[in-house]
């Protein structure tokens, strides 16, 4: 017998097209199939997480093949890479959390890190089982003045999810397992030219990653419409 889905998890399922290689967003079709892997590391040990990674603050380790963030305070506990990855990028991740942890999975694009003042300055961060109140979300630091999020994702802190987080040309979308859960269009974009760090954080979390792939996005902006239904 066929499960019957509820609303959002039929939209879920529409928007599952990353098998075909294209993210449709609005007014947007990012080309995966034929975007540039510029960065690629599956498996970490202390060299390559040293090599890749400075620490900001938390506890962060390799163990395993991945790389674990703890950090029980009410603050993010982040890493930021060593190197710059400007452009319209897209991170992608595998993504666990770890017992008995069971909220918040974060990442940031686009970024700095405010050497002044010792922490994350502009930046695009998105995070999953998050923003308090386990969602799927978005947010613009250092004001934090642009932010969404959505509850529309079964997020199961058993398992592992694969976590994709991008920006083209100003449109930031966010993946679980291949599921489109959130876009939105920053008015007042960043200079990908100009910020460039990649990070992840646990905020008062304990969750680890491996599997890392940074993308050079292709996209392409398109006229939307909808063929008449009547």
């Amino acid at each position: 017998m066929r499960k019957e889905l509820k609303r959002f998890e039929r939209l879920a399922e529409k928007n599952k097209n990353i098998p075909e290689g294209v993210i449709k967003l609005a007014f947007c079709d990012v080309d995966l199939k034929n975007s540039r892997l510029i960065f690629e590391q599956n498996n970490f040990d202390e060299d390559s997480f040293s090599n890749n990674f400075e620490i900001k603050s938390g506890e962060w380790y390799a163990e395993d093949g991945w790389i674990v963030g703890k950090n029980p305070k009410m603050c993010p506990g982040m890493i930021v890479s060593k190197h710059n990855f400007f452009g319209n990028v897209m991170v992608e991740i595998t993504a666990k959390m770890v017992k008995p942890s069971t909220h918040d999975i974060n990442v940031m694009i686009n970024g700095e890190w405010d050497e002044e003042k010792d922490e994350r300055g502009l930046a695009y961060v998105a995070g999953a089982e998050a923003f308090w109140h386990g969602n799927v979300g978005f947010e613009k630091s250092p004001e934090y003045k642009l932010t969404a999020a959505t509850s529309q994702f079964d997020f199961d802190a058993e398992k592992e999810h694969n976590f994709k987080f991008g920006n083209a040309g100003g449109k930031i979308f966010v993946l679980v397992d291949d599921k489109l859960c959130l876009e939105i269009t920053d008015p007042d974009p960043i200079d990908v030219n100009k910020y460039g760090k990649i990070g992840f954080e646990a905020y008062s979390s304990w969750w680890k990653f491996k599997e890392l792939k940074v993308y050079e996005l292709k996209f392409e902006n398109v006229k939307e419409y909808y063929n008449p239904e009547f």
